[in-house]
């Protein structure tokens, strides 16, 4: 039987509308006649989703007991015992509770799949295991409960559920999704529209990418190499020259025009070492396409005009923007040049788009770094002129082969200056062997043929020895001549390739700019290499490790020694840059060497930068704690001098003091040292939390076990607690979470009217706990609700002597420090709520509105 197949409806949030479309496929399969059952779907109290499971066969769950509770989750036996052609199992990252068959409800759909039935689930972008640090950065809180990507890219069908954040909010205010008492905390926290369209526009690129991969893999299948404008991919040719950052914005302009369109920045560099682009021109134009939103790719290819169409269709892309030529009009003797090759070579699947710039026919600023290297071309021209131009000369010069006498030709002297003149071409097509080889054949021929007497090796006249003498001897000192300028040549455009390196390098030292990720990028693409990777070890017989915490290699798999490498550079005794792809000639290692030297002076600067951080944070530090002891100065001394003056009333022996007075007295001494206790404590704790002290012991614990004890202290009458009995447990720091309740409730209790309680309440979302401390004091405006949280920040009617405003600091650093978060908002009616969010204990069972920890408890 072979495996079943699996669709998947994909959302951006909870209440998009999965579970709903899922049933409504499950009626319209069933209606065709489909064996089709429900594994598990959870409608979550929703009346609708509830509705559409009527008339849908439902396999009997199984209960499972944990912690005191009963909780139901899919019978994975009692699916396979009943062998549906479709299956219907809902929340597809949904962790099973402990004791179930499977850990995670997506490996008890594969055991469906292998049995060969065919499955319908559902699951959220934000419960991707790529896509957690993007998710929590957007939302705050991290995803517990997450599957591998795999799992859903090998899906046969992805649907994408979409919603605008308007209408999903709309819904959830109407009572669609959560109960009515968790919609203001869902509407003010998950669900604001910022994190709801952030979170759409991850499912729609995440599909966009997975159509991109069908499609790829398509077309691999059935080989298709043609271009299918499916989306807009523009790719963008670069030489290097100034002419590039016009060609970036221009391919920019056109991909703005066309939702969803790419563009790809290309560089093609011949694989013989240093290329003929300027280094920092390549690096700037990098920045700016990557700033445009595109990528920059580097290519190693002989043929320029060949490797870019295969780029492009390798991409997929649909337009190519080129440059127009900066060759000079003799220079297209040559040959047509890339953009005209390229054009002409496109198809008809690829627009291609000559862009003029200030740079047209002006000539290429930097000299080909292979300098005068001769390439095969040449070598074969110079050869073939050198060989059978002297043969093609003689003929034309003989007529059709007749022998001819000396006095029918145009002269010994002039036949000479042809031979010449083919000896000289040869020597600057292919160099001194060609010509070498020219003036010995060209000597024969003008003996054999043009001296008398003809057809014979013995020449009869001296001058004529004397002149094929002449010959050979300007012949072999043309070849040296032209050869020694072509060495020249060669090696003056290595001397200026090297000095834009090195010129590039010195910028980069006194900017401090470049890092070393970048820098060890810049090594690859010069010189052409796979791999580069800066190693270092502590000893001579230490193990060589990467240097840097990151940034220390460039390419796929970098060297782990030296050794391993085809080119290593010592940088002093215990630092080495080795670089993999091929072995570098001897004139390259001195830019290499530079290359080295200063990947070593920024990894030196990098250290030398983290140490002044962590200087500057100790001297923070220290800036903080004068600036403490300077604003506490006048609260330390008002309860100081209330103690004084009550002890010294207390022991006057002039005064008789009644009872009353006394007790008033000690009443006065005793409130000033709490006042003095409580400040104390807030700030030896705001030492602690700047200097990062403060080393939480993070354990399970209720609520209620905590919240309690922060009120001591506080009239019952001022607070009213609604903590429900049923919430999870959280993650915290008793004695941390104690003190920073305390704080808050104090703060509430402070400005809230004496006939209106503080109100704190608690709820469970997700995987998180919120516990909620609501006063009906006169506000905070929105833009001060984060200064409030800043040390020695009193809001401006706080009465005089209320503190030095460093309860809410201290509470907000200790509930980070237990991995929660603390804000303000605003109370309905009047009012600023403090909402503390924790971290719920992994595996207790709670209502999770999100989808996915759910569990229906038997009651």
């Amino acid at each position: 039987m072979g495996r079943g197949k699996l669709r998947i409806y994909l959302g951006a949030a909870p209440g998009v509308g999965k579970t709903y479309a899922m049933l409504s496929e499950g009626h319209r399969r069933a209606e065709r006649g489909t064996d089709l059952v429900v594994g598990f779907v959870e409608h979550h109290g929703r009346r609708r989703t509830e509705v559409m499971m009527a008339g849908l066969e439902e396999v009997p769950r199984r209960e499972l007991e944990y912690r005191g509770g009963t909780f139901t989750e899919m019978d994975v036996d009692a699916v396979l015992a009943r062998r549906p052609g479709v299956a219907l199992v809902d929340e597809l990252a949904h962790t099973n509770v402990p004791g179930s068959r499977n850990a995670k409800r997506w490996q008890d759909v594969e055991e469906l799949l292998k049995a060969g039935i065919d499955v319908v689930s559902t699951v959220n972008i934000q419960h991707l295991e790529s896509l957690g640090d993007v998710v929590e950065s957007i939302t705050g809180v991290r995803q517990r409960e997450t599957l591998p990507d795999e799992v859903v890219r090998r899906a046969d069908q992805i649907e994408l559920v979409d919603m605008s954040p308007q209408a999903l909010r709309r819904r959830m205010a109407h009572g669609n999704i959560y109960a009515s008492d968790k919609v203001d905390a869902a509407l003010s926290n998950y669900f604001r529209p910022g994190n709801l369209t952030a979170l759409r526009e991850l499912a729609l690129l995440w599909t966009a990418d997975r159509v991109d991969e069908y499609l790829q893999q398509y077309r691999d299948e059935h080989s298709i190499r043609s271009t299918w404008q499916a989306r807009e991919r523009i790719v963008v040719g670069l030489t290097g020259g100034p002419e590039g950052r016009t060609l970036i914005r221009r391919a920019s302009r056109m991909a703005a025009k066309g939702s969803g369109s790419e563009i790809l920045a290309v560089y093609i560099a011949r694989s013989d070492g240093l290329t003929s682009a300027s280094p920092k021109e390549l690096a700037v134009q990098r920045t700016l396409v990557e700033d445009l939103g595109g990528t920059f790719h580097h290519v190693i290819g002989e043929d320029i005009p060949g490797a870019l169409l295969e780029f492009a269709r390798g991409v997929n892309a649909t337009q190519i923007v080129l440059g127009s030529s900066r060759r000079k009009a003799w220079q297209y003797v040559f040959g047509p040049g890339v953009g005209a090759t390229v054009a002409r070579d496109s198809g008809p699947d690829l627009d291609v788009h000559i862009v003029t710039h200030e740079e047209v026919a002006k000539g290429r600023g930097l000299p080909v770094a292979r300098g005068a290297r001769l390439g095969r071309a040449r070598l074969i021209a110079g050869w073939l002129v050198g060989i059978a131009g002297p043969a093609l000369l003689t003929l034309v010069l003989t007529g059709t082969g007749a022998t001819l006498t000396a006095d029918a030709g145009p002269g010994f002297a002039n036949e000479v200056l042809l031979f010449l003149f083919l000896n000289v071409l040869a020597a600057l097509l292919g160099g001194m062997l060609p010509a070498l080889a020219s003036a010995a054949v060209g000597s024969l021929l003008l003996n054999y043929y043009f001296t008398p007497p003809t057809h014979t090796w013995t020449i009869a006249d001296p001058e004529n020895i004397v002149a094929i003498v002449i010959f050979v001897a300007v012949a072999v000192s043309v070849a040296s001549v032209v050869d020694l300028a072509a060495r020249r040549t060669h090696q003056a455009a290595r001397l200026r390739a090297e000095s834009e390196v090195l010129s590039f390098l010195a910028g980069s030292v006194l900017r401090g700019e470049t890092s070393l990720e970048a820098l060890l990028e810049r090594v690859r693409e010069t010189f052409g290499m796979d791999t580069v990777a800066l190693l270092e070890r502590e000893g001579d017989v230490a193990p060589w490790t990467c240097a840097g915490s990151v940034g220390g290699t460039a390419g796929a798999t970098p060297p782990e020694r030296p050794e391993d490498a085809d080119v290593d550079m010592p940088v002093g005794d215990h630092m080495a840059l080795a670089l993999s792809g091929r072995v570098l000639p001897a004139e390259d290692r001195r830019v290499l060497a530079a290359f080295a030297a200063q990947a070593a002076v920024v990894l030196d600067r990098q250290r030398l930068v983290g140490e002044a951080e962590r200087a500057r944070g100790l001297a923070e530090g220290n800036r903080i704690r004068t600036a403490l002891l300077a604003a506490v100065s006048h609260d330390l001394r008002t309860p100081l001098a209330a103690i004084k003056a009550a002890v010294s009333s207390l022991r006057a022996d002039d005064v008789a003091w009644s009872a009353e007075d006394e007790a008033e007295l000690l009443a006065g001494i005793e409130d000033g040292a709490d006042r003095l206790d409580h400040l104390v404590g807030n700030l030896l704790d705001m030492s602690r939390l700047q200097t990062g002290t403060v080393a939480p012991l993070i354990r399970e614990i209720d609520l209620d076990e905590v919240v309690p004890m922060a009120l001591v202290g506080v009239p019952e009458s001022d607070v009213t607690l609604e903590i429900p009995e049923d919430l999870p447990m959280v993650e915290v720091d008793p004695g941390l979470l104690e003190r920073s309740v305390a704080n808050i409730v104090e703060n509430a209790v402070k400005y809230s009217p004496r006939d209106r309680p503080v109100l704190v309440s608690a709820s469970a979302l997700g995987e998180r706990v919120e516990l909620r401390v609501a006063d009906r004091g006169p506000g905070v405006p929105d833009a001060a609700k984060d200064r409030i949280f800043e040390p020695f920040q009193r809001y401006g009617d706080a009465p005089r002597g209320s503190g030095v405003g460093l309860g809410l600091a201290v509470a907000r650093g200790f509930v980070e420090t237990m991995g929660g978060s603390l804000a303000a908002e605003d109370t309905p009616g009047g009012g600023m709520t403090m909402v503390l969010t924790l971290r719920a204990a992994p595996g207790s069972p709670a209502h999770d509105p999100h989808g996915t920890t759910e569990r229906q408890a038997v009651r």
